[in-house]
């Protein structure tokens, strides 16, 4: 493919690469369409033309960047639950996500709420991403950037993604961030809660909770369990001082997440809108269900 030289830059004295891509890519994060008041019937919108550009690059084998769409079967569907009987609001599930993901300080993948119950209790609600198996931020996006792994986990394959946050848009529980920035400085976090585990997301992608997949993935390949061994668990369930947070196998009966649900009355967030999360949450006293 090639690529279109930027001007250089006058104030670093750095010369800028912006690869076709890359511009559509970026005006696309800026909200400007391709279409002039006398040509607007001819010219399509920005994201169309990189969709275009992504399947040229898919048919000529470098679009794809090695990830799995739902081609085959696994065994496993992963989930957690959430007891908002024991959560204290310690945020220690924020601060471990912020750090081990490399998550920028001013966005948040796994977020904490205070609420109350009808009778007046005040309780503590924290949110990854649901990892919806009818997923709405699936269902919009363009260029298939987003997508449901045949074991239940929302992952996002950042190499495909446009900046056109239609996810962002869609998400009914707001679990997705934009990244509006290109980051030098690592996280705040991490001096105190771990050590950056993933690679870090370039500027012009959304971004959200994975699970910690790759925990996951390489749990599984050392014959470690999720949801029981520490090495394949996400990170926001290892760090809870009073295990308000359970993960595991939800097609497993005798997985802590399993076992959770069949012992605890469990609701789901908007369970009206038809998305099946695969996050479950224990009600706080004084909420009936």
């Amino acid at each position: 493919m090639s690529e279109t030289h930027d001007a250089p830059d006058t104030q670093s004295g750095n010369e800028r690469f912006v690869s076709r891509r890359d511009f559509l890519r970026m005006m696309i994060g800026l909200g400007v369409t391709v279409a002039g008041a006398a040509a607007l019937s001819r010219v399509p919108a920005l994201s169309e033309l990189l969709a275009q550009e992504m399947a040229l690059e898919t048919a000529a084998g470098t679009g794809d960047h090695g990830a799995t769409h739902g081609n085959g079967s696994s065994p496993h569907r992963w989930g957690m639950v959430i007891n908002l009987r024991k959560c204290i609001g310690c945020e220690y599930c924020v601060y471990a996500c912020q750090a081990v993901n490399d998550v920028s300080d001013d966005m948040r993948w796994n977020v904490h709420l205070v609420d109350k119950t009808e009778t007046g209790n005040i309780f503590h609600m924290t949110r990854p991403c649901l990892h919806c198996q009818d997923a709405p931020c699936v269902s919009v996006c363009p260029v298939g950037a987003t997508y449901v792994r045949d074991d239940g986990i929302v992952i996002m394959d950042y190499d495909k993604c446009i900046g056109c946050r239609y996810c962002q848009v869609a998400c009914p529980y707001g679990a997705r961030s934009f990244n509006w920035h290109q980051r030098t400085e690592a996280s705040g976090y991490q001096k105190d809660w771990g050590s950056a585990e993933i690679e870090r997301r370039p500027r012009g992608v959304a971004e959200k909770c994975t699970f910690c997949v790759h925990r996951i993935d390489r749990g599984l390949s050392q014959g470690l369990i999720p949801g029981v061994d520490r090495a394949a668990t996400p990170a926001c369930v290892n760090i809870c001082p009073v295990q308000a947070r359970i993960f595991g196998d939800l097609n497993d009966p005798l997985s802590p997440v399993s076992r959770a649900i069949a012992e605890h009355p469990v609701f789901r967030l908007r369970e009206d809108l038809g998305t099946e999360p695969k996050v479950y949450y224990i009600p706080p006293e004084g909420m009936a269900l």
